[in-house]
């Protein structure tokens, strides 16, 4: 299921929300994803450190209890918050992390950014920037996992401010760039773009892991 939440969407009432429906969900209970453009908002994760706040001005700060460390939510980014149960589908945490990433990195691929790709031990989505081999990030990752339920998920710029990224030491690396979808070429809606995210994360869940009745 794929829900769209009011925008733009304050980020405590929604994180609140993931955490009722997760606490509130069986065995039984269907996945969902739900859709969402924040008002400005910089989060940290749980091991989240406030030296990576460089420059936060105005914009609220929140601690979060998703994985990671310092990132900027604001308009023109979509989020992609994946309300699934591991455990159902048979996945640990590495394998979630990459169904995320492989979600990102396909729908950026859907609308002509072919170049996106991950780096070793930095989760998330990157792509080509400048010369020497350098990259900036395109998409962040967030997650949180209580009882074999996932929630947080992914966020995707799409065509937004960047300047708030500057703030920051984005995802706690230091000079690390931040881009959009725009700055690669790639102007598009952000209804559209995160309807083909969802679309790709409910897909890329496997069949549920069934039990030898037997057994």
């Amino acid at each position: 299921m794929i829900k769209w939440l009011t925008r733009p969407a304050e980020y405590e009432p929604v994180w609140q929300d993931m955490r009722a429906f997760t606490a509130a969900r069986n065995a039984g209970t269907p996945d969902e994803v739900w859709l969402c453009e924040h008002a400005p908002v910089y989060t940290l994760g749980q091991a989240g450190k406030p030296e990576h706040l460089l420059n936060p001005g105005a914009i609220p700060i929140v601690m979060s209890d998703r994985g990671g460390q310092v990132t900027y939510h604001g308009p023109g980014q979509v989020v992609a918050y994946s309300l699934f149960d591991l455990r159902r589908a048979g996945l640990f945490v590495r394998d979630y992390v990459r169904l995320l990433e492989d979600a990102a990195i396909g729908t950026l691929s859907d609308f002509g950014i072919t170049d996106a790709c991950r780096q070793p031990g930095a989760p998330g989505v990157y792509v080509p920037y400048g010369a020497g081999g350098h990259v900036a990030k395109i998409a962040a990752l967030g997650i949180k996992i209580r009882n074999g339920y996932a929630y947080h998920g992914v966020a995707l710029n799409v065509n937004m401010d960047l300047s708030p990224f500057l703030g920051i030491n984005p995802c706690g690396y230091e000079g690390l760039v931040t881009v959009d979808m725009a700055t690669c070429g790639a102007r598009q809606d952000l209804k559209t773009v995160g309807e083909r995210l969802a679309e790709r994360l409910l897909t890329a869940l496997p069949p549920p892991v069934r039990k030898d009745a037997a057994g």
